[in-house]
C-alpha cells in the first residue's frame, strides 16, 4: 500500500478533489442535462472481463462524474436543509477512508470508539442536553428517529409488563403515538418500520406556522409516545415544548423530539429561546450533515434512558465479545459502520462552541435578510422567518412552479419546491458554512431573473 503507484494515485485524487472545491464558485449549482446524459451513457456498459488501471478509474469518475454533481458543497445551494462540509471534516473524511476502520466496537477500532465517545459528549454539551444521556451516531435523522423511538417502544411496553424485543408486538399492549399535524414524513416511515403504524396515530392540530397546538394535546393514558418537532421543515417553527413536555411526562408518556435541523438552534446565541424546554424530553434526533456541516451521511440520536436504548439495540453472538466500554453495535441499528465520529468530532473541534453558534446565527440572519429583500421586491413570503427557512410564492401555482424550474435550470442557485398551507411555494433553506453575503446577492438576483422569465 506504500508503492509509488499508490502514492501517485492518491495524490492525483486529492488534487482533483481540491480542484473541484476551488471551482464551486463558478460551476453551475445544478448539472446540465447533457452532463448527466454523458455520464449515464458512459456507465451503460457491461462489467469488464479484466481489471482496469486505477488511474483511469479515478480519471473516469472525476471527468464524467464531477460535471454531473450538484454543487451543494458551495454557498448557493438551498435545497433540503443541506449543509456544506467544513474543510476540517473533508480532510478527516479522507483520513478515515484511508484508515478503513469498522466502528462497531472498541475491539474493531479503539480509535473510532474513542472519537465517538468524545464526539457524543461534546454534542450533548453544545446542545445543552442531559449529560447522563446515551447517544448513537447513525446515518441521519431518519435512523436517529428510528433509534430513539425503538428505545421509546421498549420503555413504554416494559413499563406495561411487556418485553417487545423478545415477544414482538403480537398481543402487546396498545401504544398510543401522538404527533403534530405538521410532523415530518420520515417520522411516519419510522413508525411503520417499528410496527407502530403510519396511520395509527393521534394527530394534534397545528397553528398557521406548523406548530403543534398545546391546548389541543389530548390527555394521555397507558403506554404512549408523544413526538414533537424542533424546526418545521417548511417554516422552521418549533412546537411549544415548554407548554407540552411537563404535562406529557407527568401523564407517563415518552416525549421524543424530531430535531433534524432545528435542534441546532440550541447552540445559537440568538435563536436558543426557540428551542427552550426541549431539554425536558426523553430522546432527541438530529442531523449532523445539516447544520453541523459534516459530510454525508451523519445523524445523532440522544436518549436519556441509556438502558432502554441498549435493550432495543443490543446484539449478541459467539464471536461478538462484549467489552467493558461502550460498543456502538449495542446502541445503534448498524453492525458494520463507517467512522463518521471523526467528522463530527472534527467539526466541533474546528468550530468550537462559539464558531457553531456564529454559523447558526449567520445563516438565520442571511435567511431573514433574503426574505426581506424578496418581500420588498414584491415576492410573497408565506412564513414567519424565525430560523433559516424561507417559503416564497410568486403568484399562482403555475407561475411559482415556473419560477422554481427557471431558477434550477439556470444553475446560478438552487432551491426546491414545496406545498405549504395548501399553496405551491419555493422553499429556501440557508444552512451552509460556505454561504457568504455575496452569495446571497447572487441568489437574490437569480430568483428575480427567474421570476421575470416566468
Amino acid at each position: 500500500m506504500t508503492s509509488p503507484d499508490t502514492r501517485s494515485l492518491l495524490t492525483d485524487a486529492a488534487a482533483r478533489a481540491i480542484a473541484y472545491l476551488e471551482s464551486l464558485d463558478t460551476r453551475p449549482v445544478y448539472p446540465a442535462d447533457d452532463a448527466v446524459r454523458r455520464l449515464r451513457a458512459a456507465l451503460d456498459a457491461p462489467l469488464p472481463d479484466g481489471p482496469a488501471d486505477d488511474a483511469d478509474v479515478v480519471s473516469f469518475v472525476d471527468g464524467l462524474g464531477a460535471p454531473a454533481t450538484v454543487a451543494n458543497a458551495g454557498g448557493r445551494y438551498f435545497g433540503f436543509v443541506t449543509g456544506g462540509a467544513l474543510p476540517a471534516t473533508v480532510a478527516v473524511n479522507w483520513l478515515a477512508g484511508a484508515w478503513d476502520q469498522n466502528g462497531f466496537s472498541v475491539v474493531s477500532s479503539p480509535a473510532v470508539a474513542a472519537f465517538e465517545d468524545a464526539a457524543l459528549q461534546w454534542l450533548k454539551q453544545v446542545l445543552h442536553l442531559p449529560a447522563e444521556s446515551a447517544g448513537a451516531l447513525v446515518t441521519g435523522a431518519t435512523m436517529a428517529n428510528f433509534t430513539s423511538l425503538a428505545a421509546a417502544r421498549h420503555r413504554v411496553l416494559a413499563d406495561a409488563g411487556w418485553d417487545v424485543e423478545r415477544r414482538g408486538l403480537f398481543g402487546a399492549p396498545e401504544v398510543t403515538v401522538i404527533v403534530g399535524a405538521e410532523a415530518h414524513a420520515t417520522l411516519f416511515k419510522v413508525l411503520g418500520l417499528l410496527g407502530l403504524g403510519r396511520e395509527r396515530v393521534v394527530t394534534v392540530p397545528a397553528d398557521d406556522q406548523g406548530r403543534m397546538r398545546a391546548d389541543a394535546v389530548p390527555d394521555i393514558a397507558g403506554p404512549a409516545i408523544l413526538c414533537l418537532q424542533a424546526g418545521n421543515v417548511n417554516s422552521g417553527a418549533f412546537d411549544p415544548a415548554a407548554d407540552i413536555i411537563p404535562r406529557a411526562r407527568r401523564q407517563g408518556a415518552w416525549v421524543h423530539v424530531d430535531g433534524a435541523f432545528g435542534l441546532w438552534a440550541r447552540a445559537s446565541h440568538t435563536r436558543a429561546d426557540l428551542a427552550a424546554g426541549y431539554e425536558g424530553a426523553d430522546s432527541w434526533a438530529g442531523d449532523c450533515h445539516k447544520w453541523l456541516n459534516v459530510p454525508y451521511d451523519s445523524g445523532v440520536a440522544i436518549v436519556r434512558d441509556g438502558a432502554a436504548l441498549q435493550a432495543a439495540m443490543s446484539i449478541s453472538g459467539a464471536y461478538l465479545i462484549a467489552s467493558r466500554q461502550r460498543d456502538a453495535i449495542d446502541v445503534t441499528p448498524d453492525s458494520s459502520r463507517r467512522a463518521r465520529a471523526l467528522e463530527v468530532w472534527a467539526a466541533l473541534k474546528s468550530l468550537g462552541r462559539s464558531g457553531l453558534a456564529d454559523l447558526v446565527d449567520r445563516n438565520c440572519r442571511q435567511a431573514a435578510a433574503l426574505a426581506g429583500r424578496l418581500n420588498d421586491a414584491g415576492v410573497e413570503i408565506l412564513n414567519d422567518v424565525v430560523l433559516n427557512q424561507v417559503v416564497a410564492a410568486f403568484g399562482d401555482e403555475e407561475r411559482t412552479d415556473r419560477v422554481i424550474a427557471n431558477l434550477q435550470h439556470a444553475g446560478e442557485a438552487w432551491a426546491g419546491g414545496t406545498t405549504w398551507r395548501g399553496r405551491k411555494a419555493m422553499r429556501i433553506s440557508v444552512s451552509s458554512w460556505a454561504t457568504t453575503d455575496a452569495d446571497l446577492d447572487r441568489v437574490f438576483d437569480a430568483i428575480l431573473a427567474a421570476w421575470r422569465q416566468a
